[in-house]
Parts: structure tokens; C-alpha cells; sequence
């Protein structure tokens, strides 16, 4: 569907290692900057207890959960906008992302280079940051001289556009990144259309090891995001990517002596999905039992073309049943005798978790 949550972040500060344990892949993660250079690109699949419970109930042959697109970004310098460190070619490439996960170091380590020369998890958020405005301030500004040109056509929806992007310099110059929530819905429309990087929602992933050191800066990196109106997930990458390496029962003690219930990384998988502002729709059957991706908003004509496209053009209903109620009625049969499918049409809105049976003729 082409939603993508971009690994961002300095250079040498985890992303790929991190991106190596939640594809279970093998990219390059050396202690060197610019390791990475072209975006490496994985699925990752969601994790989902839904489709257990599910399978519980109805014995299917194969499970297939839904997945998210992650791209492993090249690490950014100071002066990226001028084109330092390939950094034009690496704005380029957060252009093309839905959402972004920044990777900020969060520990102290001599064998491992800063490209800065020391850990300041504050300074090196401002450092990303101020490459994205800079880069968007230039496309803001070009925007602007081509709508300025078309004034005298009187053309409304370059009036429109003109106004929004005066406003976006304005927070842009004053060192701001942009922030949709003070737009309406149909200024964020436009503003998403000018792919600008500033504007694209960012949570933050603090790298970190057991010392308290890590500690503190992690409370200085949940002090940056307090002000950014985000949050920061704390995992030590290294030990995650050793815990993705493991066989399922030796992860599984590993996880008991830790006391954790799942890898950290489900958190981030899931943090991703949601920032992306996705969801989630089942379908159910002895054959297959499948996890299917939408975007939020998303009508029941409209995930039953993710399905596939002859279903979207000849909908005619579709047989939805709650997932809590799906389970609480042992599965569809139990669920029609007690009420709970309903028969819902082209205006029905898809709610996460709903489990559906398309109705269409083509």
C-alpha cells in the first residue's frame, strides 16, 4: 500500500543493527559513519495475539499477519542540506517515507565513534531536526516564488496553497518543525502533498546500555520529545539484535529471566504501524487466516480492494463481526445465532480488529 516508516537518525548510532533485528537480516553495521548508503528496505511482521486466539477457534492451515515496511535510512550529518555527508540523496530518501523512527544514542561506549566526538542525545536530535527544516525551508521557498508567479490568475486553490505555505516559512524560519494538528484536515491534505520532512510524524528510539549514565540521557531525550509532542522508546539495540538471533525456545527463557512478556522490538513494530495510521482487518477461514492492512478511515469498499480490486468494484455488502465477539462466540457460527454479524454497507468505516466476510458480484 506504500506506507513506510524510515530508521533515521546520525551516523553510527544503531539504525542498522536495529533494522538487522527486526528483519532478521544481515545488512553491514559497521563502527564506522556511512555504512549505510543506499536505503535497505524490509518487511516486518506484526505481531498480533489476535491471530492465535483466532486459529484457536478456527484450526486453519496456514496464519499470515500483516507486515510493515521498514527502510533503513543513511545517517545524516550536519550541513546534510548543503549536500554534506550524501546528504542530499538521504533527504531524498526520508522524502519518500509515511513516518520516521529516530535512532538517538543514548550511552557511552570509547570503541564506538560519535561522528560529533561525544553523546548529547539533545544536541543530536537539533541536529536532524535542523536538517529537515532547512530542506524543507528551500522546497517551502521555491513553492512559494512558482504560486507568487500565478497571483494574477486569480486561481483559488493557488490562493489557498499560497496562504499555507507563508504560514509553514513562518514556523520553518523560527526554527520549527511543522505540526499538522495546527492545520485543518483539508490543509494537512495539502500539506502532505508537498512531501515536506519536517511534517512527517517521528517517534524516537533511545539506544542504551545498563549504566545510569544511559539513564540520564535518556531523561534528557524524553524531555526533547515531551516538547515535540512524541515519545521515546529506551532498548539497548544490541541486545535486542542478539535476542532476534535466538531459536523461539531459547527466546522464549530468555525473555522469563529478563521478565518480559515480548522482545522490546514488538513495541517498536507496533509503534510504527500506528504512527503510519494503520489498522488492522481479519479474514477467516479453514484454508487462511490473514491479517490485512488499511489505512485509517478506510470503508468497507475500500479494504475489500486490498483484497483485491474486483472486490472493491462489485461490493454489495459486507458480514462483519467484532473480534471480541468473534472469539466470546466461538467463531462466526455462534456469533450469527447471538446477533453479533452484522451486515454493513459502502459507508461503513472499518474498525481495527474486524473480522469480515465481503459480499460482491463482478
Amino acid at each position: 500500500m506504500g506506507f513506510k516508516c524510515g530508521i533515521i537518525g546520525l551516523p553510527n548510532v544503531g539504525k542498522s543493527t536495529l533494522f538487522n533485528a527486526l528483519t532478521k537480516s544481515e545488512i553491514p553495521a559497521e563502527n564506522f559513519p556511512f555504512c549505510t548508503i543506499d536505503p535497505n528496505v524490509g518487511k516486518v511482521p506484526l505481531p498480533d495475539n489476535r491471530l492465535i486466539e483466532l486459529n484457536k477457534i478456527v484450526n486453519s492451515q496456514r496464519i499470515i499477519p500483516a507486515a510493515l515496511d521498514l527502510v533503513d535510512i543513511a545517517g545524516l550529518v550536519k550541513g546534510a542540506s548543503d549536500g554534506e555527508g550524501l546528504g542530499n540523496a538521504f533527504l531524498s530518501n526520508i522524502r519518500e517515507m509515511t513516518a520516521l523512527a529516530h535512532v538517538v544514542r543514548c550511552f557511552e561506549d570509547q570503541n564506538i565513534t560519535h561522528v560529533d566526538g561525544s553523546v548529547n542525545p539533545k544536541r543530536d536530535v537539533e541536529v536532524i531536526n535542523l536538517e529537515l527544516i532547512l530542506s524543507d525551508l528551500e522546497t517551502v521557498t521555491k513553492r512559494i516564488a512558482k504560486c507568487e508567479k500565478l497571483i494574477k490568475t486569480n486561481d483559488k486553490n493557488n490562493k489557498i496553497q499560497l496562504e499555507i505555505l507563508l504560514l509553514i516559512q513562518k514556523d520553518l524560519e523560527n526554527g520549527q518543525l511543522i505540526n499538522l494538528k495546527n492545520f485543518t484536515e483539508d490543509e494537512q491534505k495539502i500539506i502532505k502533498s508537498f512531501q515536506l520532512l519536517s511534517s512527517k510524524p517521528m517517534f524516537f528510539i533511545g539506544n542504551i546500555n545498563d549504566s545510569e549514565q544511559s539513564q540520564k540521557y535518556i531523561e534528557q531525550l524524553n524531555l526533547v520529545a515531551k516538547e515535540l509532542n512524541t515519545f521515546v522508546i529506551p532498548v539497548s539495540i544490541k541486545i535486542e539484535h542478539e535476542i532476534s538471533t535466538l531459536e523461539e525456545e531459547e527466546k522464549k527463557e530468555y525473555l522469563e529471566v529478563m521478565g518480559l512478556d515480548e522482545p522490546i522490538l514488538n513495541k517498536i513494530i507496533l509503534e510504527g504501524y500506528k504512527m503510519l495510521g494503520l489498522k488492522t482487518f481479519f479474514t477467516a477461514g479453514s484454508n487462511e487466516i490473514r491479517a490485512w492492512t488499511i489505512k485509517d478511515g478506510f470503508t468497507a469498499p475500500n479494504a475489500a480492494g486490498v483484497i483485491h480490486t474486483d472486490f472493491e468494484r462489485g461490493f454489495i455488502k459486507a458480514e462483519v463481526i467484532d473480534f471480541k465477539d468473534y472469539i466470546a462466540n466461538g467463531g462466526e457460527l455462534g456469533a450469527k445465532e447471538n446477533g453479533k454479524l452484522r451486515l454493513e454497507g459502502k459507508e461503513y468505516i472499518v474498525q481495527d480488529g474486524d473480522v469480515i466476510h465481503f459480499k460482491f458480484n463482478v
